[in-house]
């Protein structure tokens, strides 16, 4: 609309009422179970069915401007200056446009590959460098890999790290064969649950026909500070966008099974939904799958948790192979806490024959290192055998009255 023609001056208009508030109900989380501490172990996030947002909108829209009255009357447009005016516009769209494509050309773009409703595959220039806008970048490249799964119970997320096979949480399927996939562009198919770990909580889906690549995998572990970003669906409001850093690794969580797993520590927002969703660093790079979060009110409070990719993946190997998951042990035990307060894990007792045993491992020993990553307590120490399996070779570094040792050991199996 032009205003070539003055309009008639509007009457004030008196002040639009407050929106009414949102409802808080709708939007509280499911309760969780006690937060872990010293005793109780972190339950894993329950995922919740979507929730409708109330319209939160209102008042009277805003009046357009008032514009001064001319004395002389309604003002009339110049045809001659019209003709300068639109040939001056023109021009300079013409000129920031042609500046814009050099800017475009002269930066590295991301190309993103997706399909539309007829299977037509389409290449979208995406103009975002990484080193300005990392998060930005990170939600293009790792939110096509990342599907919403939907039960009988509830919603969880999912993420593509082969051809048809999907990553989540064993508390996201629960005990369902087949769930509901859900990918970024809304196509839905049915999947099938190929297996479930409840020990490391993940499981496996298959499900064929989505526009879902399969995300890169991080190699390297993750450091403490670097940039995190989660993506999933929190309340089943799918392709949703959180991020922070990484605020601690190999952080011991029991689980409901009393598994302890070496957690990725983190307080990008994870909520109910996010179970089974990515964790992706800078690179775009999958380190680790949401699993739980740390709450006494079951709403996200800046403590997160999720699994390592590296166990993640081992996991869900031997699901989709149809194994079953067998987990790694030393064959020995100890208390919480060293007798001298000093970081390690304290050898209490050995299993005749065991691991450790076998190894050469003692009594009174205090393991400080495996395969040279600091231990700091037993429950560490416990999460560790979660990144490995039976069979594989690890050097212990030990610490026996006061000599530094490197012993070779052979996990065995944990009963």
């Amino acid at each position: 609309m032009t205003w070539d023609n003055q309009p008639p001056a509007m009457p004030p208009q008196p002040p639009s009422p407050p929106a009414p508030p949102v409802p808080a109900s709708g939007w509280t989380p499911a309760p969780m179970p006690p937060s872990w501490g010293s005793a109780a172990p972190v339950a894993p996030t329950t995922p919740d069915a979507p929730i409708p947002v109330t319209d939160a909108w209102g008042g009277a829209p805003t009046p357009p401007p008032d514009r001064g009255t001319n004395s002389s009357g309604p003002r009339r447009s110049n045809p001659f200056l019209r003709a300068v005016v639109t040939l001056v516009v023109v021009v300079g769209l013409f000129g920031l446009g042609f500046g814009i494509r050099s800017l475009i050309d002269n930066n590295k773009t991301t190309v993103v590959r997706s399909s539309n409703a007829s299977g037509q595959v389409t290449t979208t220039a995406v103009t975002i460098d990484p080193g300005s806008e990392p998060i930005a970048y990170v939600a293009a490249m790792v939110s096509p890999s990342v599907v919403q799964i939907e039960t009988g119970d509830g919603v969880g997320s999912g993420v593509a790290y082969d051809t048809d096979l999907f990553i989540t949480n064993a508390h996201v399927v629960g005990t369902a064969q087949t769930v509901t996939v859900r990918d970024s562009d809304g196509t839905a198919v049915k999947g099938q649950v190929l297996g479930a770990d409840t020990g490391t909580d993940i499981a496996v889906v298959r499900a064929a026909g989505l526009q879902a690549p399969p995300a890169k995998l991080a190699n390297e572990k993750p450091q403490v500070g670097q940039i995190a970003v989660a993506v999933g669906s929190p309340y089943g409001l799918d392709q949703t966008v959180t991020s922070g850093i990484v605020s601690a690794v190999n952080r011991p969580v029991p689980n409901a099974k009393s598994v302890v797993i070496n957690m990725i520590q983190t307080d990008a927002s994870i909520n109910p939904g996010n179970s089974g969703g990515a964790l992706a660093n800078r690179n775009a790079e999958i380190m680790g799958i949401n699993s739980s979060i740390y709450s006494q009110t079951g709403e996200n409070t800046g403590i997160g948790f999720a699994i390592p990719i590296s166990t993640a993946k081992r996991v869900a190997d031997q699901l989709a192979a149809g194994k079953t998951v067998a987990r790694a042990g030393l064959g020995l035990s100890g208390p919480s806490t060293t007798p001298s307060g000093s970081a390690g894990a304290y050898v209490q007792s050995v299993t005749s024959g065991g691991a450790a045993d076998k190894a050469g491992i003692k009594s009174g020993d205090l393991i400080v290192a495996v395969d040279g990553v600091q231990v700091g307590s037993f429950d560490e120490l416990r999460g560790m055998a979660s990144g490995y399996s039976p069979g594989d070779k690890v050097v212990v570094e030990i610490n026996r009255d006061g000599k530094v040792l490197n012993v070779d050991v052979t996990l065995g199996t944990l009963k």
